[in-house]
């Protein structure tokens, strides 16, 4: 499935005009700046910065990076957030550029790549050949960039995000179109980095749909608060800082109101007060890493902020009908969907 800004219709209803408005807005352009090739064992640290995006015109006020593994496989890992496994074929996204690290194992140093990138010939990309000489590794870099310095839609949507070739008709399309674009990029062909992007700015676009989609009575509730500039800023918080022991009082003070006036607003904004909303943040994450890893119930109460894995159990249960275990085990719950509905706010 291809989706664009205009065909966001399974996407709910109270949320259309805000994300719709929001997805044109962004104007995204980008491009390819480094073709790399890594042996195991290897560990880089990285963080796209303004001279990465000077050759490609006035540099953006916001930086989407992303890295597209055409050979082997790598794990993502950021402060504060679980480690995210990228295999060959598939595009790790990260909406706010957060410093991160790439690597094929745990027990590697860190080795900065802007010290590993060597220029390109005349007209080629950038290159990196580093690692110990073991398995390959072979990642394409680029970013899409927005022309505004703060995007309330790169604010909520989470540090990381994996995303895999459509399903579908149009898998085998996006899946050669990136390898080969990647290919002629990596040999300084003209006009294949353009394609990259616009590839890369499409699965963005289905991601966002997807992302939503997935968990939808807290996402919704997320994408209702757009047009509100605090309430917006404290879903970024919630969403950037999910382990914090945050309080109602923390929260408002950290976007400059009084208790009362931003516990109103946000429960007829979001539709729940900010306390409950965290909790079914929480879980809504515990469910995401339950369908999609084989994290242990320990890892993952502590990730998402719970002190004990029992306490992290008994919310999951009251807010899913199956403890984690269980609902793991039978098929991650037909689908991961809230027993409860919240409506969100107008």
């Amino acid at each position: 499935m291809i989706v664009t800004p205009e065909s966001l219709s399974d996407t709910p209803e109270d949320a259309m005009p805000q994300l719709n408005d929001l997805l044109h807005s962004i104007s995204l352009t980008g491009g390819v700046f480094l073709d790399a090739e890594f042996s195991a064992p290897w560990c880089v640290s990285a963080k796209i910065g303004p001279e990465d995006c000077a050759t490609f015109g006035p540099l953006p006020g916001s930086i989407i990076a992303f890295h597209y593994v055409h050979e082997g496989q790598l794990c993502v890992t950021m402060e504060g957030q679980a480690p995210v496994a990228i295999a060959a074929g598939e595009i790790v996204l990260l909406p706010r550029n957060d410093h991160h690290h790439l690597a094929n194992g745990s027990e590697v140093t860190a080795v900065s790549a802007d010290d590993l990138m060597e220029p390109g010939a005349e007209g080629a990309l950038a290159r990196i050949r580093h690692g110990g000489g073991g398995e390959l590794t072979r990642i394409i870099c680029g970013f899409l960039g927005s022309e505004h310095t703060s995007s309330p839609l790169l604010m909520l949507l989470p540090p990381i995000m994996k995303l895999a070739v459509p399903e579908g008709a149009w898998a085998n399309w996006f899946d050669s179109s990136f390898k080969l674009a990647a290919q002629h990029s990596a040999a300084g062909a003209i006009g294949h980095s353009t394609t990259l992007v616009k590839i890369s700015e499409i699965l963005f676009l289905d991601a966002i749909n997807r992302y939503l989609e997935e968990f939808a009575p807290p996402e919704s509730g997320r994408v209702a608060g757009i047009d509100d500039p605090k309430i917006c800023r404290a879903l970024g918080l919630l969403q950037e800082r999910m382990r914090h022991r945050w309080t109602a009082d923390e929260l408002a003070r950290a976007v400059g109101m009084s208790r009362s006036t931003f516990a109103e607003r946000f429960a007829h904004v979001v539709g729940e007060p900010p306390m409950r909303y965290l909790t079914r943040l929480r879980l809504h994450a515990a469910a995401r890493r339950l369908r999609q890893t084989k994290d242990s119930l320990a890892r993952i109460a502590f990730d998402i902020g719970y002190e004990s894995e029992a306490a992290f159990s008994r919310a999951f249960k009251r807010e899913f009908g199956d403890p984690p275990a269980s609902w793991r085990d039978n098929g991650a719950g037909g689908g991961g969907t809230s027993r409860r509905i919240v409506k969100t706010g107008s």
